[in-house]
């Protein structure tokens, strides 16, 4: 009899993604059970691991770039495209994961102060992907160091943000 298995798991927070918590218990189950037919599912809730997980589940990939990082420095980060040929017909879809650029376990604990962190890398990575020729755009907001209401998104796309007496902000 052959065993069928689900592992469906979430990330462990500033360690492990949902893809390789997977992969590791997938490990585990094969020293014991050689022959289960296992299906890895990991899960995730828009925060860290989502790009990664939708990209393997939708049959895409995982771009690297570098952006603004919640604390101003450049971070190495990545967006998922899916779609646009293959097996995945229709425009491409790009997924932008906030803790990939501007998530909590950026932000070292000294800095961790809500006035002083930034989305501005989320707008970059949404250019990025448009450049790509992404027509669809998924924003996971999880796990975010942030708390500018996107507002340094919106400042990386053009936006102008003013007081009311039209002074930037």
């Amino acid at each position: 009899m052959t065993h069928r298995i689900a592992i469906a798991p979430s990330g462990f927070k500033e360690s492990l993604s949902a893809a390789r918590v997977a992969e590791a218990i997938a490990v585990g189950v094969r020293r014991v059970i050689p022959d289960a037919d296992l299906d890895l599912i990991p899960l995730v809730d828009g925060g860290e691991g989502t790009a990664e997980a939708l990209a393997l589940a939708g049959g895409g990939r995982l771009v690297p770039c570098t952006a603004t990082g919640p604390v101003g420095d450049p971070v190495p980060s990545h967006f998922a495209l899916l779609g646009g040929g293959g097996t995945t017909p229709g425009p491409l879809t790009a997924v932008v994961e906030m803790a990939a650029v501007a998530g909590l376990a950026l932000v070292p604990p000294g800095l961790r102060h809500p006035g002083a962190t930034t989305t501005y890398g989320v707008g970059e990575l949404i250019r990025a992907a448009l450049d790509t020729g992404a027509r669809r755009i998924l924003i996971g907001c999880g796990d975010s160091g942030t708390s500018d209401g996107g507002a340094g998104a919106l400042q990386a796309l053009g936006a102008r943000l003013t007081d009311r007496h039209g002074r930037e902000l």
